[in-house]
């Protein structure tokens, strides 16, 4: 896997650009709903606020993250997982806004997996300086179901790399309203995020809002 990105395609208007087997690029899906998305993140964490997790080796994330749907993911010394209930209030994760889902299903469909029905939506909050290492999102029960991913915000550069994590990385840019699907051959795949940068977007000030769904349990 080399370069930055791979063969895109216009389909009713929209740009579809694959980035690998089974691993899609939908550039600008989520615009027409980001108002909403944004407004139903804000309320999300209203009833379950961001936070800095920290990994088992006792180290704070950069990013901030809060969850929804009927399973959350978390991190703390104890190891990764999914809990029905945030630690951090008691009560269960809010529910999956209907936007989340509706979003979720349709991009899934155009990218080739259908039916797809997230029940954890994982929230992270970027700001100038976070990043994400790159990593496997293994900690679901079945590896069948796809990864919907929607960036909001400030731009940012996706790393999308192979089942090992010594295998070449692409360098996917990455704006507001883009959504990215993987699944199929490509679900074990690394992926992560570069630093941001320092900037200021109309919608969302300096930070940058990132989805990622998924079909946990």
């Amino acid at each position: 896997m080399t370069g930055d990105l791979f063969d895109a395609s216009a389909i009713d208007g929209a740009v579809r650009v694959a980035l690998s087997e089974d691993a899609v690029l939908l550039r600008g899906r989520a615009l027409p709903v980001a108002e909403a998305l944004l407004s139903a993140i804000r309320t999300v964490a209203d009833a379950a606020p961001f936070r800095r997790m920290v990994t088992p080796g006792g180290f704070q994330m950069s990013v901030a993250m809060t969850n929804c749907g009927s399973a959350g993911w978390m991190t703390d010394r104890k190891g990764y997982r999914y809990t029905a209930d945030d630690p951090q209030t008691g009560a269960p994760w809010p529910a999956m806004p209907a936007v989340f889902l509706n979003l979720a299903d349709a991009a899934a469909a155009e990218a080739g997996f259908p039916g797809f029905v997230p029940d954890a939506c994982l929230i992270n909050r970027y700001e100038p300086g976070a990043r994400l290492s790159l990593h496997q999102d293994k900690d679901e029960r079945d590896y069948a179901h796809p990864i919907v991913s929607v960036s909001l915000g400030l731009p940012a550069t996706f790393q999308f790399g192979g089942p090992n994590r010594a295998d070449p990385v692409a360098k996917v840019p990455l704006t507001h309203g883009d959504v990215v699907v993987w699944g199929g051959a490509a679900r074990l795949h690394h992926h992560g995020v570069l630093t941001l940068r320092n900037g200021e977007h109309p919608a969302t000030g300096r930070t940058r809002f990132n989805l990622t769904l998924r079909r946990a349990m």
